[in-house]
């Protein structure tokens, strides 16, 4: 969700280059659960070759504020390597 909020509109295989540790199963998984749950949209163009862009919707977008604060609290509550 962080790259799709960055880059506002972005296709699968800059999504896949931005994560690269992701594997195209997970990757795929993950924007399907979230286009179903109405945080992603899809846009399909009918053109050779395929293109399919990603972004996110205005739910997914009132998202970004808690995972935001989310991120700031693990940093801040990280515990000490042993």
């Amino acid at each position: 969700m962080y790259q799709l909020a960055c880059q506002k509109v972005t296709r699968y295989g800059e999504l896949k280059r931005r994560i690269p540790d992701i594997t195209h199963k997970v990757l795929g998984s993950q924007l399907n659960e979230l286009e179903s749950s109405g945080i992603v949209n899809r846009e399909e163009y009918l053109q050779t070759p395929p293109k399919v862009e990603y972004s996110l919707t205005p739910r997914g977008r009132t998202l970004m504020p808690i995972l935001e604060e989310m991120c700031k609290w693990g940093v801040q509550n990280q515990l000490p390597l042993k």
